[in-house]
């Protein structure tokens, strides 16, 4: 299958990492590339499927081949408790096939997060994502300085990662900076893709 397509896969659980993971999909959009945007189930402690395949409405899950087929990954979770959401830990996990056969491997990808407090574990949280990149073999981008709104933020936004701080407007809503760093930031991400795939 040809990778003409760039993944934006989350986990969200009150909007906040759903709004980001929309901004980095309007900045692909903006150098005409393609998205998908997927998303994974929610999990549960007990021993049991509590989620239907297809979800009622929103983004459907992601798949196997979905990262397989992708030319690049947006990755984005909530933090919980400075790490990675159970959710989207549980199915990142399961890519060890993909790991033992470098199927991700020279992909550029993305980090990003949201926080309900401004010191609530961003940075751990986008290290963890850029980690299990790093494992497979990915070519991993930040969002540098020379996006203005990064040197202006008062709420979200990271040299490691596009992120949204909750507690700043007491909403899941981003702040007009958040946004433009993540739109940014998946513009970036569209333009490194092209550059690798010429």
């Amino acid at each position: 299958m040809e990778k003409n397509f760039l993944l934006v896969l989350f986990y969200s659980s009150s909007g906040s990492v759903k709004n980001l993971a929309h901004a980095i999909a309007d900045g692909i959009e903006d150098v005409g590339l393609d998205v998908r945007l997927r998303t994974v189930p929610k999990i549960s402690s007990n021993v049991e499927q509590i989620e239907d395949v297809i979800p009622e409405s929103g983004e459907i899950y992601c798949t196997k081949d979905d990262l397989i087929n992708c030319s690049g990954l947006a990755l984005g979770s909530p933090t919980r408790f400075g790490s990675i959401s159970s959710p989207l830990k549980y199915f990142l996990d399961s890519t060890g096939d993909l790991w033992a056969t470098n199927a991700l491997e020279n992909k550029p990808g993305i980090a990003f997060t949201s926080t309900s407090s401004m010191h609530g574990g961003q940075e751990t949280t986008l290290f963890s994502l850029i980690t299990f990149m790093l494992h497979h073999g990915m070519v991993v981008a930040g969002t540098p300085y020379s996006i203005d709104e990064l040197n202006k933020t008062k709420s979200g936004g990271t040299p490691y990662g596009p992120s949204h701080v909750e507690n700043f407007n007491s909403s899941s809503d981003l702040t007009k900076d958040e946004y433009e760093i993540a739109k940014k930031t998946g513009s970036r991400l569209g333009k490194l893709v092209m550059k690798i795939n010429d």
